[in-house]
C-alpha cells in the first residue's frame, strides 16, 4: 500500500514520500506525517539475523513507498558503509544492568549521523524522481550535532548547497570546530547572536517567506531542510529501535514479544518520536521515557499537559538538548488530537503568539505510554563519575541525562523491564564536561589535551572525527544577528 503524507496544519495532502523529503516543511508551516503508520508484517524473529542495512530496507520501504527497491537500497548502501567505525553500525553495550545503544559510530560521532548519512541520497534521488532542475539549498538550524552531520552529508554533493546556523557560544568547542572547519564550496556555517530557538525560528520564518521562495525559484534555487522536521530524517531513526530489539533477541536477552523500555535524551523530540513510531509499527516497546536537562519544557508538558516555553533558557553541558521549542512534538500533538489539522493549528498558533498551549484531558490520556524526567547539571556529572567508577564505561553528558532519568524512573516504579538507553553522542564530543565529571584535576588542560586524556581514561581510541579537526584550518568565520539570517542566505548564494 502506498503511504502518502499530509501537513499537520491541513494545507497539503496526498504528498508522496519523495515530494515530502524535497519540501522538508509543508507550505503552511506544518510538518509532514504519514497518513497511517505502517505495521510490520510477519514475524520479527525472522529478522533477528539481518544486517543493519537489511533492517533499514524493511522499515524504510514501508514509508518511502514511491522509491524502487533499487533506489532505496542504493541510498542505504551509500549511507551505512565504511563511514561508520563498526560493521554493526549501532552496537549495544550492557553497563550496570542497562543496554546502551551506541548511536555515535558515524562520521561526526553523534546520533544525527544515523539519519543524515542517508538524507542527501534520499534527497538527490527524490529530485531526480520529481524532475527538479533547481539547486536544492539545505537550510538548517543546529543546537550542535545536526549541523556537522548535515554538513558532512551534503558537502560536495552535486546540485545542493547547505547553510547551517548555530548559536554562537551555545555549542561545545568540539562541536563548533567540527562545523567551522568543514570543507566543501557548497557549505556555509554561520553563528548567530542568540540561542537555538532563535536559529530554529529564523529558519522556519525563511521557509515560510513566500516572496523569498519565489525570488529563489527565479534564481534557480529551492529550499529544503535537514532538520528533524524533514520526514527523511525521522524515518531512518525508526530503524535503530527495531534493530535494538532484534539484537536483544539475537543475544537471547529477551524472547519475541517481551516488552522493553526505551529512554531517550531529547530536546527537539525527533529521536523519541521515532521510538514511538517503532512502537506503533509493532515493536514491543512498553514505556517511552523522555529525558530532559534543566531546560525541562518536555518534562513539564508530560507532567501537566501544558507546553510553556516562557522560561529562562539554560545553557548546560548537554547543549544539543538546550531547546525550548520542541518542533517534532507537533507530530505527536496532531496524532493525539485525532489527526485534526484545525485543532493542531490552534495549538501551534497559541504557541507562536503566547508561548503556551494546553492539551485536553482526552489527549493527555493518550500519553500514558510516555514518562518524563529531568536531570540537573550536578546529577548529570555525578552519574558520569559513578558509572565510570562502577563499570569503567564512559558516557557523554546527554546519555548521562538519560541515565539519571532512568535511575529516577526505576526508583519510583520498580519497573525491571529490560531497558535500552539511546546513547546519542561520543564522550569525546564533550570531553571537558565528561572529564571534569570524573575528576576536576583535568580542567586545566586545553581541549585537545583533554581528548588525549579521555582516550586513556576510557581506554578507547580517539575517533577519526576528532583526529581530523585537530589541525584543520577555520573555513567559516561568519557571525550575524538573528534578524540578519535572510541577508546571510542571499550573500552566500550571491543573489
Amino acid at each position: 500500500m502506498a503511504i502518502l503524507y499530509s501537513s499537520t496544519r491541513g494545507g497539503e495532502s496526498g504528498v508522496t514520500a519523495s515530494q515530502a523529503i524535497l519540501k522538508g516543511l509543508a507550505c503552511d508551516g506544518g510538518l509532514f506525517v504519514p497518513n497511517e503508520i505502517p505495521v510490520i508484517q510477519g514475524n520479527l524473529a525472522d529478522w533477528k539475523d539481518y544486517s543493519y542495512q537489511q533492517v533499514a530496507y524493511e522499515i524504510m520501504k514501508l514509508y518511502f513507498s514511491d522509491f524502487t527497491q533499487e533506489e532505496l537500497m542504493n541510498c542505504i548502501n551509500n549511507a551505512y558503509d565504511e563511514k561508520f567505525d563498526t560493521t554493526e553500525i549501532v552496537p549495544m553495550v550492557e553497563a550496570d544492568g542497562v543496554y546502551y545503544l551506541e548511536l555515535f559510530h558515524g562520521a561526526t560521532i553523534a546520533f544525527k549521523d544515523m539519519a543524515l548519512s542517508i538524507l542527501p541520497h534520499l534527497m538527490t534521488t527524490s529530485a531526480k524522481k520529481n524532475n527538479i532542475k533547481n539547486d536544492i539549498v539545505i537550510l538548517t538550524a543546529t543546537s550542535g550535532d545536526t549541523g556537522k552531520a548535515a554538513l558532512a552529508g551534503f558537502a560536495k554533493v552535486e546540485g545542493t548547497k547547505i547553510i547551517v546556523f548555530y548559536p554562537k557560544n551555545g555549542v561545545s568547542p568540539i562541536q563548533e570546530k567540527q562545523m567551522v572547519t568543514q570543507e566543501g564550496d557548497n557549505t556555509h556555517v554561520v553563528g548567530i547572536h542568540g540561542n537555538f530557538d532563535d536559529a530554529q525560528t529564523g529558519v522556519k520564518n525563511i521557509f515560510n517567506d513566500k516572496e523569498l521562495a519565489a525570488y529563489l525559484e527565479e534564481k534557480g534555487y529551492q529550499f529544503s531542510s535537514a532538520n528533524s522536521i524533514n520526514i527523511g530524517r525521522l524515518v531512518p531513526q525508526i530503524v535503530y529501535y527495531v534493530y535494538a530489539y532484534l539484537n536483544l533477541m539475537k543475544e537471547e536477552r529477551i524472547s519475541l514479544g517481551d516488552k522493553i523500555n526505551v529512554v531517550v535524551p531529547t530536546g527537539n523530540f525527533g529521536n523519541i518520536l521515532a521510538a514511538y513510531y517503532a512502537k506503533n509499527m509493532g515493536v514491543p516497546i512498553e514505556q517511552l521515557i523522555c529525558a530532559s536537562n534543566d531546560n525541562k519544557v518536555l518534562y513539564d508538558f508530560f507532567e501537566t499537559g501544558c507546553y510553556d516555553k516562557n522560561r529562562e533558557f539554560m545553557l548546560t553541558s548537554s547543549p544539543s538538548m538546550d531547546i525550548l521549542i520542541s518542533s517534532n512534538l507537533e507530530r505527536l500533538i496532531y496524532r493525539i488530537c485525532g489527526n485534526d489539522p484545525v485543532k493542531n493549528r490552534e495549538f501551534m498558533e497559541s504557541l507562536k503568539n503566547t508561548g503556551v498551549y494546553s492539551i485536553t484531558e482526552d489527549m493527555k490520556k493518550q500519553l500514558e505510554e510516555y514518562s518524563g524526567g529531568f536531570a540537573s547539571e550536578k546529577e548529570t556529572a555525578k552519574k558520569i563519575k559513578a558509572l565510570y567508577e562502577k563499570t569503567g564505561y564512559v558516557i557523554d553528558t546527554h546519555t548521562a541525562v538519560a541515565a539519571v532519568v532512568y535511575d529516577k524512573y526505576l526508583e519510583k516504579t520498580g519497573d525491571k523491564t529490560p531497558t535500552v538507553i539511546a546513547s546519542t553522542a561520543s564522550p569525546f564530543k564533550f570531553g571537558r564536561s565528561v572529564l571534569n565529571a570524573i575528576d576536576s584535576k583535568y580542567d586545566s588542560l586545553d581541549d585537545m589535551e583533554q581528548i588525549e586524556e579521555l582516550s586513556k581514561v576510557a581506554n578507547v581510541a580517539i575517533p577519526n572525527a576528532i583526529e581530523e579537526i585537530k589541525n584543520a584550518p577555520i573555513r567559516h568565520n561568519f557571525v550575524c544577528a538573528k534578524e540578519e539570517m535572510v541577508e546571510e542566505v542571499k550573500r552566500f548564494l550571491q543573489i
